[in-house]
């Protein structure tokens, strides 16, 4: 039984014990020739019944998910002759991927050597019974929690504190699940980012302005000893991003203006939704309509007034960002602004303010923390944006400030060195986690800038 399959199953499992506890508490509420007071109401029986029923049957099947995987490569990788054994990390991944490819059948068992075939044929039956032996032991655990929980209702028993103790206990582990994830997310990053700067001088990373990490991954291979400087990267992502930036936010932050204060009822009623839509379209259409009719556009303008312009440059990519963009900006300044209390509008109009004066000088200071927080979204957003990049501005990673040339983002960089096979103790892939630890060092900067002027703001409204 596949996992997909074996989740309702536990479900449906979870939903009988829920009921079968129900019926018995409300059985021992109302015995024969007499009434039985309990201390909670039949409904946190049957709740503490399908916790103890659906809990630990849970934590099994996600543990089992966690650790199969691995504990399956490690057994198919044992399996394997002394001669092909993986030397390293690295080695084992390539193995590892050309074994799932023939067991999937993306590849045939001809054009792999018999070893590896072999190892395939063992994959798909470790998988199999890692499947049945999972069925098996969550659906005994789940029958066997709610035999237990159906015994163990009793009238004396406070279901309902035993029930709140345990969601509370529940609540601060997948709260404690988010914090350690984030942390987990940095500190491998951290790690890696650590072992990239042993095989590369950290000065030229951070200050070398050509970026080309085209190494060799193999002893036997030929390859460029590569070029890691970061700045030709962070200056195209700065570049594009502050182009969409100057689009998206007078833009979006003017139609909110509009749709909050001056439009009527029946034009807000249309324009903001087919504003918002804009929110809806997906990236790799904004990026064909980037690559068709915008930056062909502005070559041909740039043409015209006798400038050079390349057919994928930051301009193209970073006005259509722009537009992708003003959804954000303007919804969320627009609920901001509309979260002003009106009582501060009509104060400021009975004193004798013009409508103008009340927007400047009252209602956009009030908005002016939340409004921060829409443009930082979006300046992540911007940040953050990978196939517009791809399709308008291109691959090429050159050191410019003109936005009629081609540049390249770090996000793009990124996904182009982890895509496919990669060796995982190479400079070329390593750097890639450099890249991300300073994109996450960036946006952290940004957030505290944004909060700072923040409160100095909120410090002089109040």
């Amino acid at each position: 039984m596949q996992p997909g399959n074996l989740f309702p199953l536990v479900v449906v499992l979870i939903g009988i014990a829920f009921a079968l506890g129900y019926a018995r508490s409300r059985a021992l509420a109302t015995p024969l020739g007499g009434i039985r007071h309990l201390k909670s109401l039949p409904f946190y029986y049957a709740a503490r019944a399908s916790l103890w029923c659906g809990l630990p049957a849970l934590i099994i099947f996600a543990l089992w998910l966690g650790f199969e995987d691995k504990v399956i490569q490690t057994l198919v990788i044992g399996s394997l002759p002394a001669d092909i054994q993986p030397d390293s990390p690295g080695r084992a991944s390539l193995i590892l991927s050309q074994i799932s490819n023939v067991a999937s059948g993306a590849l045939s068992p001809e054009f792999v050597p018999e070893p590896i075939a072999g190892a395939a044929d063992r994959l798909t039956a470790l998988r199999a019974e890692s499947k049945l032996m999972m069925t098996i032991l969550v659906i005994c655990v789940a029958v066997l929690g709610a035999f237990v929980a159906w015994l163990r209702i009793a009238p004396h028993i406070n279901a309902r504190a035993k029930v709140e103790s345990t969601l509370r206990k529940i609540f601060f582990m997948c709260a404690g699940l988010a914090i350690l994830t984030t942390v987990g997310i940095i500190f491998s990053v951290i790690f890696e980012t650590i072992h990239f700067f042993h095989k590369v001088s950290f000065l030229e990373f951070f200050f070398g302005t050509s970026w080309s990490p085209q190494t060799a991954i193999r002893a036997d291979q030929v390859g460029s000893s590569g070029s890691f400087g970061m700045i030709p990267l962070f200056v195209g992502t700065l570049l594009i991003s502050g182009i969409a930036m100057v689009v998206a936010v007078p833009v979006g932050l003017m139609s909110a203006i509009y749709l909050s204060e001056y439009a009527s009822k029946r034009m807000r009623s249309i324009v903001k939704p087919l504003l918002e839509l804009l929110a809806g379209v997906p990236t790799v259409v904004y990026g064909f309509f980037a690559a068709l009719t915008v930056a062909p556009f502005i070559a041909d303008a740039a043409g015209w007034l006798g400038l050079d312009a390349s057919t994928e440059s930051a301009l193209a990519a970073g006005l259509v960002m722009g537009i992708m963009i003003i959804p954000f900006v303007s919804s969320l300044s627009d609920d901001v602004i509309n979260a002003v209390p009106q009582t501060m509008r009509d104060g400021s109009l009975a004193l004798g303010a013009t409508q103008a004066e009340t927007m400047t000088k009252v209602i956009f200071p009030a908005a002016l923390p939340g409004i921060m927080g829409g443009i930082l979204l979006a300046v992540s957003r911007a940040i953050g944006e990978t196939m517009i990049v791809v399709m308008a501005a291109g691959l090429a990673a050159n050191l410019t400030i003109n936005p009629l040339e081609a540049v390249t983002t770090v996000t793009v960089q990124i996904v182009t060195l982890l895509t496919g096979d990669q060796e995982f103790d190479s400079a070329k892939t390593l750097s890639a986690f450099a890249l991300g630890m300073m994109l996450f060092i960036v946006t952290l900067a940004l957030n505290v800038i944004a909060l700072h002027v923040v409160r100095k703001y909120r410090e002089q409204y109040e």
